[in-house]
């Protein structure tokens, strides 16, 4: 069986840069009440007028995975795009972003899973490699979620936490039998708790799809119950973390670095307490970039790349937490 292995990490951040200053021109906020709840300073946001889109994000992501990858888009062979926020209602946007990338004719999915959604696409993709099916899949994670939140003082509890951006990995097929690639997945999902994160409308359910009534009560608009998530985030996160370890016989101090999603920077400091790491091994660049939900882990993993806390041999733990419940960790050995 092959093993999967990431060839190449790239980013893409829109130039736009809001913050919480910015956010107190809009709504009842202030800089001081967003940074002591969430440790966000900043956000980026798309220039959508201009073509700065979310398959357009996730395409550029990817052209610098690829550059590293060292491998030029006609090597794919596979598309999988985790997105909530796609360009259109239908199709998703693997197909735009074949577009942006040139390779039409491939394979392209889209994953709804929230900020699950790239470590349920690494998933699938390492089913794919390992089952022989595909040899180099482009795994995207891209997010404008800017054009959907209620930047007023109403909505004002959501709006602080998200911001726009893209991450992209190249997962490719390889012989070698030198522990490297992608070790363990964990996907959980509990749909008792829709309710607690979600956007209600527009969707199938209704007829028609969106009407004015649901723009005038603010139903387009994603709601949260905070306290409700932040108890949850802080359980599962640990769960799945230590379940992708005994899955790979090994311990926490194994692990070099752990790549949360970033959903909130009280969430991270509970989560590496309840698991008695140093500070130093969980990675967190959410006062940059808020809430990315599917593109914060590949955004991170980036960073994380340069900065040096990822290279050869290391052990790295991916986990997420987010809206369905859904829930998910990744074991891998650089």
């Amino acid at each position: 069986m092959k093993r999967s292995i990431i060839k190449g990490v790239g980013r893409y951040l829109p130039k736009r840069v809001v913050t919480n200053f910015d956010l107190e021109k809009m709504m009842d906020t202030s800089d001081s009440w967003i940074r002591e709840r969430t440790g966000i300073s900043e956000r980026r946001f798309a220039d959508l007028e201009n073509g700065e889109t979310t398959s357009f994000m996730g395409a550029e992501a990817a052209k610098k995975a690829l550059e590293m990858a060292d491998m030029a888009p006609s090597d794919i062979d596979f598309i999988i795009f985790a997105t909530l926020s796609p360009d259109y209602f239908f199709p998703g946007c693997g197909c735009p972003l074949q577009i942006h990338l040139g390779i039409p004719g491939i394979g392209a999915m889209d994953i709804r899973n929230q900020c699950t959604g790239f470590l349920y696409a690494l998933a699938t993709a390492d089913q794919f490699i390992k089952t022989g099916m595909y040899k180099n899949i482009l795994v995207i994670g891209s997010e404008v979620h800017s054009s959907g939140l209620n930047m007023t003082t109403a909505g004002r509890d959501v709006a602080v936490l998200f911001g726009d951006g893209a991450g992209a990995v190249v997962v490719s097929a390889s012989d070698e039998n030198n522990g490297r690639g992608l070790l363990t997945h964990h996907l959980h999902a509990d749909g008792r708790f829709i309710k607690e994160l979600w956007v209600e409308a527009p969707g199938a359910r209704f007829r028609p799809h969106i009407t004015v009534d649901m723009i005038e009560n603010g139903k387009i608009y994603p709601t949260m119950n905070g306290r409700y998530v932040f108890k949850h985030a802080v359980t599962r996160f640990p769960e799945v973390i230590m379940e992708a370890l005994k899955a790979a016989n090994v311990s926490l101090e194994d692990v070099d670095i752990v790549i949360p999603h970033q959903a909130n920077q009280r969430i991270t400091e509970a989560v590496q307490m309840r698991l008695g790491l140093p500070k130093e091994k969980v990675f967190s660049n959410i006062h940059k970039y808020g809430n990315t939900t599917a593109a914060s882990i590949p955004i991170a993993m980036s960073e994380a790349l340069e900065q040096g806390l990822i290279g050869e041999g290391k052990l790295v733990c991916l986990a997420a937490f987010g809206s369905g419940f859904t829930w998910a960790s990744t074991l891998i050995r650089w």
